[in-house]
């Protein structure tokens, strides 16, 4: 079988390295030798996939099925290995093998056509607020996973850096990297965060009503990974009159259910939604920059 990549992971890897790289040239042939070490029986690559990383629909030897990710170094695999590792199955998917090649994951099938996104918002909300809550425990000692400081700490740069350049974002820069000095200054708890949680993370699965997939972990506080499901369906928030009020009564109704400080969840939502709405922008993708900050804009 040719392992082709699905449109959506190349545009979204051109975004993350303009200048290119040798991963997907080399993506064909890598996955051709994580099937045969494996003796996996290929059923089809799961299109459109995700963002950064090539995931394909196997069945193992024995006829169980299977999924096989495939992802470059900067999608940081390891750490997303270490993390499963740790979970065990608990509200995450679960790892088959846990050490392989570099890269290259294997993990029990899920179904990967059904995310919670397929149920009415509310009911969607409460299960993925419930499967994240599993995911919130002490993190390991022995991984040196990143933690929330560092990585806003790269993005705080490149908002700086796109602020000066376009002079409309400033304002609400602003604003985002002043919660975010404000958050760092005392944080809560440091516990071990999907790091990436939205609704279509969240996918069916067999053992578990809903189970979560594609952790970029991170160490920190709650808040940070309940931020970015704030804003799941961005464009049904913007399209509707009320949008600024139905955002403000989700951040209350989520920090009530997850017992997580109001005001620390505004915050990150903030800083998360402003950052995603200045990246968007410095990589061509306007009418998400412009979606991004105008939800900002009502916190």
């Amino acid at each position: 079988m040719v392992f082709e990549p699905p449109k959506r992971l190349v545009r979204a890897l051109g975004e993350t390295a303009p200048d290119g790289d040798d991963w997907l040239e080399k993506l064909p042939e890598a996955a051709q030798q994580a099937v045969a070490l494996r003796e996996l029986t290929v059923e089809r690559v799961q299109v459109p996939g995700g963002r950064s990383s090539l995931v394909v629909l196997v069945r193992a030897a024995d006829g169980t099925p299977a999924v096989l990710k495939l992802a470059p170094g900067r999608a940081r695999p390891e750490a997303e290995r270490a993390a499963l590792a740790h979970w065990a199955g608990r509200g995450a998917v679960q790892l088959l093998e846990p050490f392989s090649a570099e890269g290259v994951l294997l993990l029990e099938r899920l179904h990967p056509d059904v995310s919670v996104r397929s149920l009415p918002e509310a009911k969607a909300l409460l299960e993925a607020a419930g499967t994240l809550r599993r995911l919130w425990v002490e993190p390991p000692g022995d991984f040196p996973f990143e933690t929330v400081a560092d990585r806003t700490g790269r993005q705080a740069e490149a908002m700086r850096a796109r602020a000066q350049a376009d002079p409309e974002v400033a304002p609400l820069v602003d604003l985002a990297l002043a919660a975010r000095e404000e958050l760092l200054a005392a944080p809560p708890e440091h516990r071990l965060l999907h790091g990436t949680f939205r609704q279509s993370k969240v996918l069916g699965a067999e053992r578990m009503p809903w189970l979560a997939v594609g952790p970029d972990p991170v160490v920190g506080e709650c808040t940070f990974d309940l931020a970015r499901l704030v804003r799941d369906r961005v464009e049904d928030l913007i399209a509707q009159p009320s949008g600024a009020a139905t955002t403000r009564r989700r951040v209350k109704r989520l920090a009530e259910s997850l017992d997580v400080d109001q005001e620390r969840l505004r915050g990150w939502t903030l800083f998360r939604a402003v950052e995603s709405g200045v990246r968007a922008g410095r990589v061509g993708r306007p009418r998400d920059a412009e979606l991004l900050l105008e939800f900002a804009s009502w916190l």
